[in-house]
């Protein structure tokens, strides 16, 4: 199965940083907030979603947002003092991630991470686990120790 590779790169990324974590893999897709709430039965305040954009220069950025939030490029543009990036595509996502999209985990690759104000008050948060079918339960102090993130609010 094409999606057990992508679920133990994470994991031996995870592991390798002894991050604790929950990885939850279903039969049904969880590729949009709606799906994944439906799958696991954890309630909607509990998810992020990573809204992977990439700018003028090439550079690629991830607004990690509540899963009922939508992330605002132009206060991307604002917070990264750059033009406005525009939404990656599916195979922009791929190349600079390793992971398909629908299974974009909020870390364990190289970007710009963007973490809004309201995804940090939170204890934990469920995010994309390598595939559509998983996801990814983990504290949110993991996620800001292992990502280098700003802080900024950057949803709309």
């Amino acid at each position: 199965m094409e999606a057990a590779k992508y679920h133990d790169r994470l994991k031996r990324w995870l592991d390798s940083r002894s991050i604790e974590y929950e990885h939850l893999i279903f039969t049904n897709s969880c590729h949009s907030i709606q799906e994944a709430v439906a799958a696991s039965g954890e309630p909607i305040e509990d998810f992020v979603k990573n809204i992977c954009m990439v700018s003028d220069s090439d550079k690629f950025i991830v607004a990690i947002v509540l899963g009922e939030d939508r992330a605002s490029t132009s206060r991307v543009a604002k917070a990264l003092q750059i033009n406005k990036p525009h939404l990656a595509t599916p195979q922009e996502i791929l190349e600079h991630t390793g992971y398909k999209i629908g299974g974009v985990p909020s870390l364990s690759y190289s970007a710009t991470f963007l973490i809004d104000p309201k995804v940090t008050n939170r204890e934990y948060i469920i995010t994309g686990g390598g595939s559509e079918y998983s996801l990814l339960k983990l504290k949110v102090d993991d996620l800001l120790k292992n990502t280098d993130a700003t802080i900024v609010r950057v949803r709309k």
